[in-house]
């Protein structure tokens, strides 16, 4: 009655007076209950006797299949060609207005036509840095930008540290770094030249570092310094109290749809939490929950981007980089400390 697209891959329902069947996200006109039958599959009521319905609405799923199939198609033209396709050509080659095919690569994937070439671009120029034998010039160009302006404007936010020294696993960059304990366990936290770089929680120290070594190969991990202790001190307070909030600057290093979805938890307010799906419709793409929650799990900036406030459809805990146990406390103390301030209202 609702019809929910999401029960489509669940069942279909046949009228035997029409003789037709159709799934439950049909837009055609409802019969009455006690002349309806059910059927697992398609096949099944094709079995049976009964036909898809020709009403132009009447299969939702079949439209965003097909819709699906475009989008990937385009994908893999933006991925291939170089430089990428103009968002004319896509359309063109998928026999689409450039308005409607806009709204709807953005619908399915949450980026524009031009942030996905962006985003893959960046992900390419980090493989082509990773050659050895290879000069960053070559690297840049082989990436796909045109001009060496055009990456340079973009390293910094993309790469975290300069082309040469990504190319050197972190050569020549300073990396601060301290460890200290809260109610939550071990905490490590990391600082770049642009600001915190890593937040990470956990039960052992050593095994914190050597994930921070192992991130920062090469770069000069700095750790005993008293003024980056006082930085310190300001996460572990927040961590204790997420409600106080972290004004150290952050470098925030991920993709443009990364970086979408971070920005939107920021904004989501302590003691409250929303689903996966919630944050994917926001983001205007109602079937990117999975992407959503992998942008999550790629967060690397623990309680300062709260991914702890997103939990299922149904209430229920998702995965957690730093573990479901930690998720389940800082909501919980969330909660309570908000219950207090508001009493306290």
């Amino acid at each position: 009655m609702e019809r929910d697209r999401q029960a489509d891959a669940h069942f279909v329902y046949a009228v035997p007076s029409t003789g037709v069947y159709a799934r439950p996200s049909a837009a055609s006109r409802r019969p009455n209950k006690e002349h309806v039958l059910y059927f697992d599959t398609p096949e099944q009521a094709e079995q049976a006797g009964f036909r898809a319905s020709r009403h132009k609405h009447a299969d939702r799923q079949q439209q965003s299949a097909q819709r699906q199939a475009l989008i990937i198609q385009a994908c893999r033209l933006i991925e291939t060609q170089m430089p990428a396709p103009t968002l004319d050509e896509l359309a063109q080659s998928l026999e689409m207005s450039a308005y409607h095919f806009h709204r709807i690569f953005k619908a399915q994937t949450g980026l524009t036509p031009h942030a996905y070439a962006k985003a893959h671009r960046s992900q390419r120029v980090r493989q082509e840095l990773d050659k050895s034998g290879q000069s960053i010039t070559d690297a840049i160009y082989e990436a796909g930008y045109s001009t060496h302006s055009q990456f340079y404007d973009e390293s910094h936010t993309m790469l975290g540290m300069p082309a040469s020294a990504f190319r050197k696993q972190g050569q020549g960059s300073t990396i601060h770094f301290a460890i200290a304990q809260c109610s939550l366990g071990a905490l490590l936290v990391a600082q770049s030249d642009r600001g915190i770089c890593a937040i990470s929680l956990g039960d052992d120290p050593r095994v914190l570092l050597e994930q921070l070594q192992h991130r920062f190969k090469a770069a000069d991990l700095i750790g005993a310094d008293p003024q980056f202790n006082q930085r310190v001190a300001q996460v572990v307070a927040m961590v204790e109290e997420p409600a106080l909030g972290l004004s150290l600057p952050l470098d925030i290093q991920g993709t443009a749809f990364q970086q979408r979805v971070w920005t939107l938890l920021r904004h989501i307010p302590v003691g409250q939490t929303v689903s996966y799906t919630e944050l994917a419709e926001r983001l205007g793409i109602p079937n990117g929950a999975r992407a959503v929650a992998r942008a999550c799990a790629s967060n690397t900036l623990a309680v300062a981007i709260p991914c702890h406030r997103v939990v299922r459809q149904s209430g229920d805990l998702a995965g957690y980089r730093w573990g479901l146990e930690r998720k389940k406390t800082l909501l919980e103390r969330e909660r309570t400390n908000t219950l207090k301030r508001s009493e306290q209202a």
